[in-house]
This record gives structure tokens, C-alpha cells and sequence, in this order.
């Protein structure tokens, strides 16, 4: 029987040389691995009140808008700089290759929300730790983050876990 990792090829030297990227779009293609891991990562939530699933751009609306839809809730994007057309609020962070803004409308999440934050791998945990901030700001709760794929070599669990985040992952690859 097939696992989530099964379904996940990787791609040598991309998007620079020396890294192993873990490509999710073969997982993506397939329904019953799409569907296995969408019901996987909501497997550590069931019985919780979740609000609203937040994913981050971009791979994270696609599980995103599949969690929300299983949940019965909204789903919020969060995006790169420039991309939303409300008032929006940003941050800055690192991540693995360099530096970014992302940014959500000011308006997109409630004080109180109970939110679930999903994209589909913790690498450094930049983008997340982006995405915790901007929840926080707003007054969301975070019940939990999950991914797909956890690079544990490059630290992100480790990142989100001090900052005092519940993290799931579907599966591990060692190495960058």
C-alpha cells in the first residue's frame, strides 16, 4: 500500500544546484494520494473547533481550500507582497533562498478565530513563522500547523515548536 511519501518525486538541482527538491505535484495528480493526504492532515484536528484554514502561497491553497472544504470552514490565502487587492497588513521574513514579504487582508481574520495554518513543507520555517505572525496580529488563535513534508535537517519544526506551535507533518525527507 502506497504512503503520502510514495507519491512525492524528487528533482535534483532545483531550484539551485545541490538541493533535492520534493516535488508535491505528482502527489497533487493523483486522487487517491491527494485525498489521502488532505485526510491526513486532518486527522490530528478532528473533534476541534477550527474557525478558518490559512494557507500559504502558494501549494498551501491548494491543501488549504481541500481542508476548508472537508471542514465545513473559510479559507484565508496568505500571499506574497503586491497580490491582494484590499488593505492588507505584511511581513518580512528569510527563507531557505533569500528574503520575502507576505501579506493578508486586515480584514481576513476575526480576534478569537481558531485557526489551522497548512502548506505543503516545512523547510526553514520563514514562511510559517511569516503566516504565525500575521494570524497573531490579526487576534487568531492557531490550533496547529501541518504540512506535508518536514526537511527536519533544515530546522523549521524545531523553529515553530519554540514559538510554542503544534506541528504535523505527513512524512520526513533527511537532507536539503
Amino acid at each position: 500500500m502506497k504512503t503520502v511519501k510514495d507519491y512525492i518525486r524528487t528533482i535534483v538541482d532545483f531550484p539551485h544546484e545541490g538541493i533535492l527538491f520534493r516535488d508535491v505535484t505528482t502527489l497533487f495528480a493523483d486522487p487517491r494520494g491527494f485525498r489521502m493526504a488532505v485526510d491526513q492532515m486532518l486527522h490530528p484536528y478532528a473533534g476541534q473547533r477550527i474557525d478558518v484554514v490559512v494557507g500559504l502561497e502558494a501549494r498551501g491553497f491548494i491543501l488549504g481550500g481541500a481542508i476548508a472544504h472537508q471542514l465545513g470552514t473559510g479559507f484565508v490565502p496568505i500571499r506574497k507582497k503586491g497580490k491582494l487587492p484590499g488593505t492588507t497588513i505584511s511581513q518580512h521574513y528569510k527563507l531557505e533562498y533569500g528574503e520575502a514579504i507576505v501579506e493578508v487582508h486586515d480584514d481576513a481574520i476575526q480576534a478569537g478565530q481558531r485557526v489551522l495554518i497548512v502548506d505543503d513543507l516545512l523547510a526553514t520555517g520563514g514562511t510559517a513563522e511569516a503566516g504565525i505572525s500575521l494570524v497573531e496580529r490579526l487576534g487568531g488563535v492557531i490550533v496547529g500547523c501541518a504540512f506535508i513534508v518536514d526537511l527536519p535537517d533544515l530546522g523549521g519544526r524545531q523553529r515553530l515548536e519554540a514559538m510554542g506551535m503544534e506541528v504535523h507533518a505527513l512524512c520526513a525527507f533527511e537532507g536539503l
